[in-house]
């Protein structure tokens, strides 16, 4: 078990999880499509599986998710500081416009697509000298699995611009990223 499993939140996870992240930052995409325990990826993206929860098929009042998603969160927060020091303010990405375009016929590139059928925002920081973006999120696939930190790489060209907000901050911006209601596009 790693420590980011382990449950104990420290100076020793998030040092993991940034080396984590420096990894996946480093790699090149893949070729090919792959899913396994770690995450998955294919040709311009990879999402790498930072953190699980426990499920919670038996949490009828809510609060093993609630404990779970506050831990999730400062997780989530340690990082975003950590990010944020170093390339600066991140753009809020509105992942639940990219699932309604994909309901509507709309080709929405990978991780995108994956990743708004888990959260409905996540933090991006762009990196438009090497072509790609790195995100964080908290996603959950359905409501009695596992929540998941998740990173997240893509080609810049993945991320549309009118779907984005900047910077991280404001109304909701306390929430959960897998809980924030929809940006108003009006």
């Amino acid at each position: 078990m790693t420590t980011a499993e382990s449950g104990a939140f420290s100076t020793a996870a998030l040092e993991e999880y940034l080396s984590l992240i420096d990894e996946l930052l480093a790699q090149p995409f893949p070729e090919t499509s792959y899913d396994d325990v770690t995450g998955h990826g294919g040709p311009g993206h990879r999402v790498r599986v930072l953190r699980v929860s426990r499920d919670f098929w038996d949490d009828d009042d809510g609060r093993a998710l609630h404990e779970a998603d506050t831990e999730m969160q400062a997780h989530l927060d340690a990082l975003t500081t950590v990010f944020t020091t170093r390339w600066g303010d991140p753009l809020v990405v509105d992942l639940w416009s990219y699932l309604t375009a994909g309901y509507e016929g709309e080709a929405v590139p990978e991780p995108i697509d994956s990743l708004s059928q888990q959260a409905v925002s996540m933090q991006a920081w762009q990196f438009r000298d090497r072509g790609h973006w790195l995100a964080l999120t908290i996603g959950q696939w359905d409501k009695e699995l596992p929540l998941e930190l998740l990173a997240a790489v893509g080609r810049t060209a993945a991320l549309d611009p009118n779907r984005c907000s900047y910077p991280a901050s404001g109304p909701g911006s306390d929430l959960p990223h897998h809980l924030h209601q929809p940006l108003d596009p009006g």
